[in-house]
């Protein structure tokens, strides 16, 4: 069967059914292995992440624009507040989504190499591997547990700029514009935060993947 038309039935397989040992047995029959989706999801999870820092600093600079403001148009400032709310929450939503596939396929990967351990005939290999496997999870339950940090410290700032927005939105005058300028300094501790524990979460994805090469 041409590799094409496998990988078309593996991805309708899972959108037919949502069977992820379905897909992934249907990409190992095109030579794409567990290993080689956990390395992609771990690339995935840390470009979103990347993303979301770079939004979360596009967000401070669109909201600190809100301190010189000068009597023009309130309507563009809360839609300038609500824009920067909006993609925000889709940059937060994209990074959980690409660690729920990643922990997805890696709960896969390790009990098959759990399984599989019982095959061998070889102690010595048999020994090696489950070593080998005891130290790929230990790495890799580290870097889960940093980008769940990440993904936590993500909410605080969604939850302020959906604070900031509300508050705009029904109070749309300048003195609600100068309220929202005495919560910018809490804002930006938080993003602050935010991105300090994403760039720890990248660091980690970085090291995961030599671990696996």
């Amino acid at each position: 069967m041409p590799v094409r038309v496998i990988f078309l039935f593996a991805i309708g397989l899972t959108l037919l059914t949502g069977c992820q040992s379905a897909y992934y047995s249907a990409m190992e029959q095109v030579g794409i292995h567990k290993r080689d989706i956990m390395v992609d999801r771990v690339e995935d999870a840390s470009d979103a992440q990347q993303a979301a820092q770079s939004q979360f600093k596009n967000a401070r600079q669109a909201l600190s624009q809100l301190t010189q403001f000068d009597g023009g148009e309130l309507q563009a400032a809360y839609d300038a507040v609500d824009s920067q709310y909006q993609t925000s929450h889709e940059a937060v939503t994209r990074v959980r989504e690409r660690i729920d596939a990643l922990e997805s396929v890696s709960e896969a990967l390790f009990d098959e190499w759990e399984d599989e351990l019982d095959l061998y005939t070889n102690q010595r290999l048999q020994r090696d591997s489950e070593q080998r496997l005891r130290q790929t999870r230990e790495e890799y339950e580290r870097l889960r547990d940093a980008m769940r940090r990440a993904e936590q410290t993500m909410t605080p700032v969604l939850n302020t700029l959906q604070d900031n927005r509300l508050y705009l939105k029904h109070n749309l005058n300048a003195r609600a514009i100068g309220a929202l300028q005495g919560e910018l300094d809490a804002l930006s501790g938080e993003i602050d935060r935010a991105v300090a524990d994403m760039q720890r979460a990248i660091q980690a994805s970085n090291r995961f993947i030599q671990t696996l090469n």
